[in-house]
């Protein structure tokens, strides 16, 4: 095998220990094919990405208004977060406004991220609970939007719920791929899952980073894509936390990047200033090649500066560490972006029906 060809390569010393493959897609508002690596049309479960998008039906229906939720909360409601306090607290404070109980999310439990939080918890004899789960502001958000349309709490999560219809309608719309052809699967915390080509989550995510490049948007979906794109770049330590790419990327970005990614090696941002947006994949489904990956893409746009990205190296030469934390390792990115203009392919755009 000829390693040097293999796109995120892992180093041991100063040799390469293992490789992945990765796909990429980099799309304008109007499904222009800018860039890519590998295969645009990779059909991918888009996991946790998408939690931005299953937010839209609670800012749609007026729930932020009627229970008087923050732009805080909202941000909670498309992450991934690590079960730090403030996120724990902030799944507390938005059921409290619903009159709902912890009972009602229907998330699962797991050690969280937050390792202080779950160890504390161990020694106060305390047990996980759904709050812990990094789903359970999604799953919260979810509650809200059914409670403002008056749907069922006790099914949300089902595929024929109706607030699991809308997402679906959601998604189809942003991203300019049939309803009818989103396949669906369970994620992790039991609601629905949904399959689309990258191609096609990288348009969804250059449309939530400029709402205005979508001519094709009506005002109200615009509108709530830019006030969830809004809530999330402002309060990014709610949508993963500390320590964490998404919430880093976004914070040091400074209100430019809003980005999501996903278990199974998917990672997905969009660019407010170009309105370009990103989807990648790793094939294997490691994590560990995302972050290095989406440095990579974003050098290679030229999207930042030299300042910013040296403060996010860590990402982008992501060291291997052995068991005490000695760095004897890295992974680094080695692939150079397929420009579509430069190969004379430029697609044609498409638009929504």
């Amino acid at each position: 095998m000829n390693h040097s060809t293999k796109p995120i390569q892992v180093y041991r010393g100063d040799y390469v220990e293992s490789t992945h493959d990765v796909h990429i897609a980099i799309v304008k508002p109007n499904g222009e094919l800018v860039s890519y690596y590998g295969d645009t049309n990779r059909l991918t479960f888009a996991r946790s990405s998408m939690k931005p998008f299953q937010a839209v039906p609670v800012v749609e229906s007026g729930a932020m208004e009627a229970f008087d939720f923050t732009e805080r909360e909202l941000s909670l409601f498309c992450a991934s977060h690590s079960g730090e306090p403030i996120h724990r607290e902030s799944v507390a404070a938005v059921l409290q406004k619903l009159h709902l109980e912890e009972s009602h999310l229907q998330c699962g439990t797991h050690v969280p991220r937050d390792m202080d939080s779950y160890n504390q918890l161990i020694r106060s004899g305390g047990e996980l609970t759904p709050f812990y789960s990094n789903c359970s502001g999604k799953h919260a958000g979810m509650l809200a939007g059914c409670v403002q349309q008056q749907m069922d709490v006790e099914t949300y999560r089902e595929l024929t719920h109706p607030y699991q219809q809308q997402i679906i309608d959601v998604i189809a719309n942003v991203s300019s791929f049939a309803s009818d052809e989103i396949k669906t699967s369970v994620d992790g915390c039991g609601v629905p899952v949904h399959r689309v080509p990258l191609f096609h989550m990288a348009l969804a995510f250059s449309r939530l980073a400029s709402p205005d490049k979508w001519s094709e948007g009506d005002k109200q979906r615009r509108n709530a894509l830019k006030r969830i794109r809004k809530a999330m770049s402002t309060y990014p330590e709610m949508v993963a936390g500390t320590n964490r790419f998404d919430s880093d990327l976004m914070n040091v970005f400074d209100g430019r990047i809003v980005a999501k990614g996903g278990a199974e090696g998917v990672h997905c941002f969009g660019d407010k200033e170009t309105g370009l947006g990103v989807a990648i994949k790793v094939d294997d489904g490691n994590a560990r090649g995302t972050n290095v990956a989406a440095m990579e893409v974003l050098k290679q746009l030229k999207v930042g500066n030299s300042a910013i990205w040296e403060q996010l190296d860590h990402y982008h030469n992501a060291p291997v560490l052995n068991a005490r934390k000695e760095k004897i390792g890295a992974i680094r990115a080695h692939f150079t972006l397929n420009n579509v203009r430069q190969r004379g392919i430029l697609n044609e755009a498409i638009t929504v029906h």
